[in-house]
């Protein structure tokens, strides 16, 4: 039995390292190239023009944060980055209904536009979606055995 909670231990960093990176990685990108990035978001037509700057400047900055804070298990981390996956999902999914040929801008401007892309970007979000479910429920199972109530804070 503590082969299998040492192999969960494992398993539950490696995908926390993998998810926090990729965020990391993602916001970074989008921070070098802010002006690319408004230009991909204006491309939805989800984000009034008196938004764009604000959200070009501030998503990206959320996510970097957000991926450290997953890493280094800060309460708050892994809602804001289930949060933002759930929005991601939804605009892609959008993306996908209204037809667009356009990259989907998770990690850059140069991406490969059309269909495809935004299909690939909507899997790969559903994945990273499950895998913060696992998260969710290792954390919790973790509470349940007594690690203390004050972990309970790092659910959330």
């Amino acid at each position: 039995m503590r082969h299998l909670s040492a192999l969960n231990l494992w398993t539950y960093r490696i995908l926390k390292a993998v998810i926090g990176g990729v965020f990391i990685y993602s916001g970074a990108i989008k921070v070098m190239d802010v002006k690319g990035f408004a230009r991909m978001v204006s491309q939805y037509n989800l984000v009034p023009d008196q938004l764009l700057a604000p959200v070009a400047y501030g998503l990206p900055v959320i996510e970097l944060i957000a991926g450290i804070g997953l890493i280094f298990e800060i309460p708050g981390a892994l809602t804001a980055i289930s949060g933002m996956l759930v929005m991601f999902i939804g605009i892609l999914w959008y993306g996908i209904l209204k037809d667009l040929d356009i990259d989907c801008g998770c990690f850059s401007t140069e991406e490969l536009k059309g269909h495809d892309s935004l299909k690939q970007a909507l899997y790969r979000d559903i994945v990273m979606t499950a895998v913060c479910g696992y998260f969710y429920i290792y954390r919790f199972i973790r509470v349940k055995r007594g690690q203390g109530w004050s972990y309970i804070k790092k659910i959330i």
